[in-house]
């Protein structure tokens, strides 16, 4: 097959190779790259061997934000992966990597097919399809896979799952009680720093900024999850906390979500490294445009055209198309605020009204 390049892309080819520079000569002591950690080799293909290599791979993608350990995933699943014989707990694991991957519908699909299949549990299933189902903005099917867990070592994610449904539905007050209660019950301190993250939102969505940054302190003093980190460092960098968004971002690796926040951090303190940030996340999209990549990436994107680069019709632009796709609170407020800067309010009318369309109920949201 002949490879036909479109000449949009050859310039985007050539802005990247423009500015590419000469690495150095190596010797012994150069560090060119760090290479993340490998995966143990499967020396069998049963459901034994590689339900832990899968887990293990998501994982490492979740801890070091390098999406190829999503694709490592997927290469071990091999065949069986949408396979009619798959077991249910390989088909979960399926459905997590094209969750990750934002491929929501197609998730979707497959842990309902993964809920036909004989299982021990089918809590971890339903529990990701309630994930999905918000993201979509579809409260009362994420409403229904929570109450259908009736596993009983399952019901602090059961009931953890209802009440971050009836919290984005407006329910704060039920939603803070309930986790409250569910903080009072002895819990790892795993499951501690999960709940408080979820009480940070909540309280965020309420309009209580200050009792979010409590609990996602908490929470990350608990454990170092890369999630809550970057919620931590928006609603800093909401309340105009630079220093302190930059000091809750250090221990997470150097992913795009994580470097727009850096660089947002540093223009607000007039400090000239967000330029090389900004530069280095310019070449990054530039790349991933040219795989075809721009939906998924949308979200990320139209935050760096808004925070660092200042141009809110672009930024309003992506975040519409980013709304094609997921319908969480970050995604409504960024199309918003985009709107807002861009000065069109015919846009962020629509987007007021089409989040309220969904029952979302955020303070912010205004």
């Amino acid at each position: 097959m002949k490879l036909i390049f479109t000449a949009w892309m050859l310039c985007a080819f050539q802005s990247v190779f423009a500015q590419v520079k000469d690495l150095p000569t190596p010797n012994g002591d150069t560090v060119l790259e760090k290479l993340g950690p490998r995966l143990a080799p499967v020396a069998t293909r049963t459901d034994a061997s590689l339900i832990p290599a899968v887990r293990q791979a998501i994982e490492l993608a979740r801890q070091t934000a390098d999406p190829r350990y999503l694709g490592q995933a997927q290469a071990l699943i091999g065949k069986q992966w949408s396979s009619k014989e798959a077991s249910h707990d390989l088909l979960t694991l399926q459905a997590t990597i094209e969750q990750s991957r934002h491929e929501f519908g197609q998730a979707a699909a497959t842990l309902r097919l993964a809920l036909t299949r004989p299982a021990p549990s089918h809590a971890q299933a339903k529990l990701t399809l309630a994930t999905i189902e918000r993201v979509q903005g579809r409260y009362g099917a994420a409403a229904a896979a929570c109450t259908s867990i009736t596993e009983a070592p399952a019901q602090l994610y059961a009931r953890a799952c209802m009440l971050e449904t009836i919290s984005l539905q407006g329910q704060s007050a039920g939603a803070r009680e309930g986790l409250g209660q569910l903080l009072r019950e002895q819990r790892l301190p795993v499951q501690q720093a999960w709940l408080q993250s979820l009480m940070a939102e909540n309280e965020l969505r309420a309009g209580d900024n200050a009792a979010a940054l409590k609990h996602f302190a908490i929470s990350l003093s608990l454990a170092n999850d890369g999630y809550t980190a970057l919620a931590f460092a928006d609603a800093l960098l909401d309340a105009g906390q630079a220093q302190a968004a930059l000091d809750a971002l250090r221990k997470q690796p150097s992913s795009d979500s994580v470097l727009i926040r850096q660089a947002q951090a540093y223009k607000l303190l007039r400090d000239a490294r967000y330029k090389s940030i900004a530069n280095d996340l310019a070449l990054r999209f530039t790349a991933s445009s040219l795989r075809g990549n721009t939906q998924t990436h949308a979200r990320e994107q139209a935050l760096f055209e808004l925070q660092v680069q200042g141009n809110a019709p672009a930024a309003l632009a992506l975040a519409q198309t980013n709304l094609k796709l997921q319908k969480e609170s970050v995604d409504w407020l960024l199309a918003l605020r985009s709107a807002q800067a861009a000065g069109n309010s015919a846009a962020a009318n629509e987007v007021l009204k089409a989040a309220a369309l969904t029952e979302l109920k955020d303070a912010r949201l205004k």
